[in-house]
């Protein structure tokens, strides 16, 4: 096949991706067509494309407008990611009625999930579909898959008693689990897809404005994770009140502009052609060598310096040198998940350790689930400071800080942070109120008179309860939300309600059931028959309150003085801003160790083979989330802080396993080692063309001698 742009036809080397005009040979070797290089060829095929012409795409500011689009959609589909995952723990918790450690694994299933399919996704596109067709597809799933879970928390589908709780929880679980599986697979498929397609839209001429695209793509994508974090629980307060209008149509505020403004940009896109995946090509050089090195492992056979060397008899020596470097960079990843088990927690059992956390920040009350939003806004800081600042600093203080040490200290700073989630922990522990557990029995004793009364038990002393006081909630209220009930001592029936509950007609001497209400002062309207007050009071978080109306209680102005309060249960005394230092850890951790990893893998990877290395680091990521649930299940601790103290344990653990593997670790430059190899076979080859050249003139010698030899004995006939 041939491409053609300007009449030019052009080629670009799969293995080396040299870019520049050819003329069209024969390569003898590869039987394809191939450039001529004056006298060198090249062994390795060469694959036909063309090169887009800067003419494409308009032209913004100096950037191609199709990146614009590009960029958009991924602030889009980020924010919606984040804001579904921002939440997701405790839709788990509070929805489907799951306790914390079965939310915290399925929730760490789905993040693994998400970095799992982006190796499929990189295989589709490289050998079948193409980045553009993708993105869209996949997208299309990512739509689909929003949709089931937002119609997975409607309580009417199955709530047919019209009472507020669903009656068939299986069919929301089913159709949750659907939705997850939907969304890993297509927010996974396309993660590889979207950065290489916006790298495509720049021509050679703006490399410049390709770099700063890479950067300005970052920052979307913790653009989106701030504000997901922040609006999203907002969203989730105002669903909480009407789930039928809300979860619909939030969820197609935030899924619908993902795939549409990708789609508007489609006629300014350069869609380049799927070429074939290298990622299989090195999987199949691996499996031959394997292969081949165990067909001859008797010792009559020669061993080779490296066991990929066994793969010679097949793939090219270039090839094989690549794999090797992937392979060794491959190596050190081992322990890298580790970090990312620890990591991935501040949005599951980070966000829970939140729910018993007071979030009142004066003028601005936080919700559990928006502490999260303390990461990226680091991020967007510590970025340039790291990079401006910090280890310009140590580069002057004369210290070689390698990325190798950095991702080290990256993992020192994640153990921190855990340490300093224990401590929290320890304090919400001092504060929560003892509740019986599964082998014992609680007495619940309610004195509705307006005089304490003292009350004999069996084996124990004399207990003095005094006026209206009663307590029988057998766990503390989550969410930061406050349980309340009111108590009728009136010798009629009265009706209370407020702005977020409404608690409904309360029998003479008859209590009501317990309502959730919002941190913030709350006005509850009391009436009985024509007659009506207001009572009012602030609350605080994960309290419990009952109030109890005695008899003597008198409708008027005064009425607030006449209302009794009884805390059943302490509010959260524990300030949310504790947690701060823990995500500032975590954050340095992850600016350190996975920014860092991320240059130090593409600047040890060969040219053709950044992406299976991306591929290897995603896998990291996933491979940490599962160790989650296995430490999780294994350990069993009782206390959550002690679990907290063994993932940091482990991870310093770990963390020196990888500093000595790091000692040993020789930095490399893969474009001079590829350079040697291809010096070598084009010097093999020019030996090679010397040979066929002398071959040739030494024919046309012979040919010459014969022709005068036959013109002789001609002569010598005709004479005769």
């Amino acid at each position: 096949m041939t491409g053609e742009s300007a009449n030019i036809r052009f080629f670009i080397c799969s293995h080396l991706n040299q870019k520049q005009v050819f003329q069209i040979t024969t390569c003898r070797n590869c039987r394809s067509a191939r450039p001529n290089i004056g006298k060198k060829l090249s062994v390795f095929k060469w694959r036909q494309t063309v090169i887009p012409n800067s003419s494409r795409s308009k032209v913004l500011f100096g950037y191609p407008l199709s990146i614009f689009f590009i960029v958009v959609n991924e602030f889009c589909e980020r924010f919606s990611y984040y804001g579904m995952r921002a939440v997701l723990v405790l839709y788990f918790k509070y929805f489907l009625r799951w306790d914390d450690d079965l939310a915290t694994s399925i929730y760490h299933v789905f993040v693994a999930l998400c970095y799992l399919t982006p190796i499929l996704g990189a295989i589709v596109a490289d050998s079948w579909l193409g980045k553009f067709k993708t993105i869209i597809y996949l997208s299309i799933v990512y739509a689909i898959g929003q949709v089931t879970m937002a119609v997975s928390a409607i309580h009417d589908i199955t709530d047919t008693d019209r009472d507020g709780t669903p009656n068939n929880m299986t069919v929301h679980v089913v159709l949750s689990m659907l939705g997850l599986l939907l969304i890993a697979l297509g927010t996974g498929g396309i993660k590889p897809c979207v950065a290489a397609f916006g790298g495509d839209q720049f021509s050679d001429h703006q490399e410049k404005q390709r770099r700063t695209f890479f950067s300005v793509f970052y920052l979307c994508i913790n653009g989106g994770s701030l504000l997901s974090t922040i609006i999203t629980p907002i969203l989730r307060g105002s669903y909480a009140q009407d789930i039928k209008h809300d979860c619909k149509s939030n969820t197609r505020r935030i899924v619908t502009p993902v795939v549409l403004v990708f789609i508007a940009g489609n006629g300014m896109y350069y869609k380049a052609e799927p070429q074939g995946n290298i990622m299989l090509d090195v999987c199949k050089c691996i499996g031959f060598a394997i292969k081949n090195r165990y067909k001859h492992r008797s010792s009559q056979y020669p061993k080779r310096q490296h066991w990929m060397d066994w793969a010679e008899d097949k793939y090219a020596k270039l090839l094989i040198a690549q794999i090797k470097m992937v392979l060794r960079v491959l190596f050190l990843y081992i322990p890298l998940p580790m970090f990312w088990t620890l990591f991935d927690q501040k949005g599951s059992r980070w966000t829970l350790q939140a729910t018993n956390l007071n979030g009142n920040f004066g003028l601005l009350v936080i919700q559990p689930d928006q502490m999260q939003t303390v990461n990226p806004i680091l991020i967007l800081t510590l970025v340039p400071v790291m990079d401006s600042i910090i280890y310009p600093l140590i580069r002057k203080c004369g210290a070689n800080f390698t990325p190798l040490k950095r991702m080290a200290v990256g993992m020192m700073m994640a153990a921190i942070a855990f340490v300093c989630a224990a401590v929290v922990q320890i304090e919400i522990d001092k504060t929560l109120p003892t509740f019986p557990s599964a082998s014992q029995s609680q007495l619940k004793l309610l004195n509705m008179e307006s005089n304490p009364v003292t009350v004999q038990l069996p084996g124990l002393d004399p207990l003095l309860l005094p006026a209206a006081q009663t307590n029988d909630l057998i766990s503390k209220p989550q969410e930061g939300n406050n349980e309340i009930r009111f108590i009728n001592g009136l010798s009629t029936t009265i009706n209370v309600s407020a702005p977020a509950a409404d608690f409904g007609v309360i029998e003479s001497f008859y209590y009501s059931n317990y309502s959730k209400i919002k941190t913030g002062k709350t006005i509850f309207t009391i009436r009985s028959g024509s007659q009506s007050c207001e009572y009012s009071r602030d609350f605080g978080f994960g309290s419990s309150y009952t109030f109890f109306i005695p008899s003597t209680f008198v409708f008027g102005p005064n009425c607030q003085e006449s209302v009794t309060v009884a805390e059943d249960i302490k509010p959260n005394s524990v300030h949310m801003a504790l947690q701060i230092p823990q995500y500032f850890f975590i954050t340095v951790g992850e600016v350190m160790f996975s920014v860092t990893g991320l240059e130090f893998s593409y600047s040890q990877a060969p040219s053709n083979m950044k992406a299976v290395l991306q591929a290897g680091w995603l896998l990291t990521v996933a491979v940490g989330n599962f160790i989650v649930l296995i430490v999780a299940e294994l350990a069993k601790l009782p206390k959550q802080w002690a679990e907290y103290i063994l993932f940091a344990s482990l991870l310093v653990v770990v963390c020196v396993i990888f500093s000595i593997m790091a000692h040993f670790y020789t930095y490399i430059d893969p474009a001079e080692i590829e350079a040697q190899f291809n010096k070598k076979v084009d010097e093999v080859e020019e030996e090679e063309d010397d040979k066929s050249e002398l071959q040739k003139l030494e024919m046309a010698k012979k040919g010459s001698i014969k022709s005068h030899e036959d013109e002789d004995d001609a002569d010598k006939r005709t004479k005769m």
